[in-house]
């Protein structure tokens, strides 16, 4: 079957130079942009039966940009106020500039990686060793940011912050795609909760990271595209590898 129309399962690119829209309007084909899940705060009264202090923490450990939002929300809402003298430790410079949003942005207390792996905040915090650290984590989560602080052997605690919750279809919404696109187990939850008689057929399934390919074969769908790999280090890279291979000829 020839592939027409793709469903992505995250929000719309906010430039319109993404690949996504060079792959549609290369190989004639419509992608549309519509997320499983969507993220939401805990409210103060669920984050207080943790029983975490904000203030008992000198440091947080941000890992995207959800992550700022719920923690300066949930701070506001609780009536806490941050100390000037807290340390921001994040994955990516983007994500550390975010924090502008909430607070005065001061290098010397803003400490980023590159690649947007944990792991390269391990100079940072090794150097900074004394503090204590506060990670906002979804209650999804596959533990590695405490494997790390653990291995670095420094104070620390992940607080829930926010869920991960289904992104329910509505009855007048469309659902007449030809291949689907996930890069998160929760959103596989997702496509069973929504059609619980989802019958795949001829519709081809693609997925981002280990995890969501092995939640795809878990739910006894077939999984047709799997990212990443050597070949094909991006989503978009693979998604035009195999849209090519597939439309061929047809």
């Amino acid at each position: 079957m020839k592939i027409k129309k793709v469903l992505v399962s995250q929000p719309k690119p906010a430039s319109e130079k993404s690949p996504y829209y060079d792959i549609a309007e290369k190989y004639g084909v419509k992608i549309n942009f519509r997320p499983f899940i969507k993220v939401e705060r805990l409210s103060a009264k669920e984050f207080r039966q943790q029983k975490i202090s904000i203030l008992d923490y000198t440091a947080v450990i941000f890992t995207s940009r959800h992550a700022i939002d719920h923690f300066f929300n949930l701070c506001a809402e609780l009536r806490v106020t941050i100390p000037d003298t807290m340390k921001y430790f994040c994955v990516t410079e983007a994500v550390a500039l975010y924090i502008q949003k909430y607070v005065q942005y001061r290098k010397r207390k803003i400490f980023f990686g590159s690649s947007g792996r944990v792991d390269d905040l391990a100079p940072y915090i090794t150097k900074h060793n004394s503090e204590k650290y506060l990670a906002p984590v979804s209650d999804v989560n596959n533990g590695d940011i405490k494997s790390f602080l653990d291995k670095l052997k420094v104070q620390h605690e992940e607080a829930i912050m926010y869920r991960t919750v289904s992104n329910d279809f509505t009855e007048d919404e469309e659902f007449d795609y030809d291949m689907l696109v996930f890069f998160s187990p929760a959103g596989v939850s997702s496509l069973k909760k929504n059609f619980p008689d989802f019958d795949q057929k001829d519709i081809k399934i693609g997925t981002f990271g280990a995890t969501t390919a092995q939640a795809v074969r878990d739910a006894g769908l077939r999984l047709d595209l799997e990212a990443p790999t050597v070949q094909v280090p991006s989503m978009t890279a693979a998604l035009e590898m195999f849209i090519k291979e597939n439309n061929k000829g047809k």
